[in-house]
């Protein structure tokens, strides 16, 4: 919408299209109050977006350029009434992200001589076309007049050859069959000689089959995301895949985590005996016990060293099912272990969801129901500074970057926009560590090249910080074929390179790998950090009572902290109403006329289904009676 058509009354208005703020706006907007929804950036969803790889790139860019001059403070005095004060807002956000740097270890030059042997071993037509050229010998050696039909059927087989490679190139969800096989394989060769060479050219061709998050979380099966996006019926604006690996890194080697009852019984990795012994605990952990209670405030490693379990369990238990270190209390590890147990089934093997073109679809489809139901957007605009009234200390009004004044209600506005003077930092601010790495291939092939995994990684050294790391294969649509996107988080200790540089040396190939082995090599790396949401309080700055701020991502795997923030909020602005009711299906709307009534148009709905109902009952009964009459007939002209 253009700046100037902004009306200048609201009942809320939102400053920056995070998570948290989207979730406020659609729930305000869903019970018919009147949202003005702004960002001063030029794509939705913050720190929380999600780029294309030559969008990533632009980012990069915006962050590496020095800041610009502080602007001259213009002068809103004269918009000022009788009893008001400006609180003025921050006009940049470059203190949230820091400590950028880029790696490319792709070759420069576009290697397309060598795709023809590579796309044909992923087609699997190379035995066919050897076939073919081996018959074509064959019947040139019996007559030689067939000379001419040879060069036409081996002209037709490379251009079929060169439509093939073109086919393989376009295409979203390709597979990397071995060497030498006639047909697709489910089992990607990863060897050196046979994977297929990507360069930087190529990474920039296909940049828009990127969808590069930069924030990497998942979404519990039965998290309070999942049940909010049900709940609204938010859900139907997206598509999920489920996790299906849980992968842990363990004495150098990456292996698979036996998590559910399925996967415990087919692992190689567990004897007999330990598949009983996991069983067993993760039964007991369903319910609450007297001798779970007896470590309260102990660590919970202890606790699984008490229970008999062996290394590979506490192991297994500690790093990948609870996802605590090894000072985490017993009380702690024990909530974590129920709660990954009760995501377990709702939607596959995994306890884990993720989205289809990256996280940053979650924040726009809140944004979409906010807008369906009457919320205004602006991008590229912001506020400049608030009304205050000096009595009430509650926010009148705001100033818009155009010098508008626009009144409201309530002001909800994003952390990054509240200057440093109006913060209550109880305690030091915390960052998280982050690296987006573009691969070759999977850290553990295995029988499908479209599997989306969780690692865990251990703390390598004493010190250093435990890794979660989401690999995200090109079926969900956020990286092109023949790659694999990785995402690695940590709680920051030194820079974001300093933290996970070594966990990617580790993992992957790279020019400062010792070895030459069968991982899969980094062809791109971006190192840097954020500043870790979960220390921001809603209120805890000095403004105005009806002035919400939200935080940005926080460094837990799920989106429990924002969503809790969001409803939080709500329930201040609208104490009375209910937070994010389902939205209806668009078939049970009605217009009539220029007026629309969802519920109006549902309870219609429902009578018409009704009248329906009673004239099938009343047609059944008239052709019963019919029957009977029919019958009774026939057994008098007997």
């Amino acid at each position: 919408m253009a700046a100037e058509d902004l009306p200048s009354d609201f009942d809320v208005v939102i400053l920056g299209t995070g998570l948290a703020e989207s979730v406020v706006a659609a729930a305000c907007s869903r019970v018919g109050q009147r949202v003005l929804h702004l960002d001063r950036r030029s794509y939705y969803a913050g720190n929380w977006a999600s780029f294309t790889f030559n969008g990533l790139l632009t980012w990069i860019q915006q962050h590496h350029e020095e800041p610009h001059p502080e602007e001259e403070v213009q002068d809103w005095s004269s918009l000022l009434e009788e009893g008001e004060e400006l609180i003025c807002l921050s006009k940049s956000d470059s203190a949230s992200v820091s400590n950028l740097q880029v790696f490319c270890f792709a070759s420069e030059e576009d290697e397309e001589e060598e795709a023809p042997n590579t796309t044909e071993e992923e087609k699997g037509g190379g035995a066919d076309e050897e076939e073919r050229v081996k018959e074509t010998s064959e019947a040139e050696t019996a007559d030689s007049k067939e000379e001419e039909t040879k060069e036409k059927r081996q002209e037709t087989a490379d251009r079929q050859e060169a439509e093939e490679e073109e086919e393989v190139r376009t295409q979203v969800e390709g597979e990397e069959p071995d060497a030498g096989e006639s047909r697709p394989s489910a089992a990607p060769s990863q060897s050196g000689p046979t994977r297929k060479k990507i360069s930087y050219a190529q990474l920039v061709k296909e940049g828009r089959r990127f969808n590069i998050d930069l924030v990497s979380k998942l979404m519990y099966s039965r998290g309070s995301l999942v049940d909010l996006l049900i709940k609204s019926n938010v859900s139907r604006y997206a598509e999920f895949k489920n996790v299906t690996r849980i992968l842990t890194y363990r004495h150098g080697n990456v292996e698979q985590v036996p998590c559910s009852r399925a996967d415990v019984f087919a692992s190689r990795q567990l004897t007999v005996v330990e598949k009983r012994k996991l069983m067993r605990f993760l039964t007991s952990c369903a319910e609450e016990t007297e001798e779970q209670l007896a470590y309260n405030g102990r660590p919970y490693l202890e606790f699984l060293h008490d229970q008999q379990l062996g290394d590979n369990l506490q192991h297994f238990l500690l790093h990948s099912i609870a996802m605590a270190t090894e000072d985490t209390p017993t009380e702690v590890g024990l909530a974590s272990t129920r709660h990954f147990l009760r995501c377990l089934g709702r939607y596959g093997n995994t306890p884990f969801l993720f989205p289809v073109y990256g996280l940053g679809e979650i924040p726009q489809c809140f944004c979409r129901m906010c807008a369906v139901f009457g919320g205004i957007y602006c991008l590229r605009h912001s506020v400049h500074c608030l009304l205050v009234d000096t009595e009430t200390n509650r926010c009148k009004a705001v100033i818009d970057s155009r010098g508008q004044r626009i009144s409201c209600s309530h002001f909800v506005v994003e952390d990054s926009y509240v200057l440093a003077g109006r913060k209550r930092v109880a305690t030091p601010t915390r960052c998280i560590s982050r690296a987006v790495v573009i691969t070759d291939g999977s850290v553990l092939p295995g029988n499908s090249d479209q599997q989306v995994s969780m690692v865990t990684v251990p703390p390598i050294e004493a010190g250093s910080p435990a890794v979660k790391m989401v690999e995200l294969c090109p079926s969900t649509m956020t990286c092109m074929p023949g790659t694999y996107l990785v995402h690695l988080t940590c709680q920051s200790v030194g820079s974001a390179y300093e933290d996970l540089s070594p966990v990617v040396t580790r993992m992957f190939r790279t020019p400062e790998s010792h070895d030459q082995d069968e991982r899969p090599s980094v062809l791109w790396c971006l190192y840097f950090n954020m500043a870790d949401g979960s220390s921001v309080e809603v209120e805890g700055h000095d403004l105005p009572s009806n002035v919400y701020v939200c935080s940005g991502p926080d460094g837990g795997l799920g989106h429990e902290h924002a969503v809790r923030q969001a409803e939080f909020i709500f329930q201040k602005i609208l104490p009375e109403e209910e937070f994010c009711p389902p939205a209806p299906n668009p078939e049970d709307i009605i217009y009539d006329g220029e007026n629309t009534s969802s519920s109006a148009g549902v309870e219609m709905k429902e009578e018409e289904k009704q009248e329906m109902k009673e004239e099938e009952e009343k047609q059944e009964m008239k052709e019963e009676e019919e029957e009977v009459l029919e019958q009774q007939s026939l057994q008098t002209e007997e």
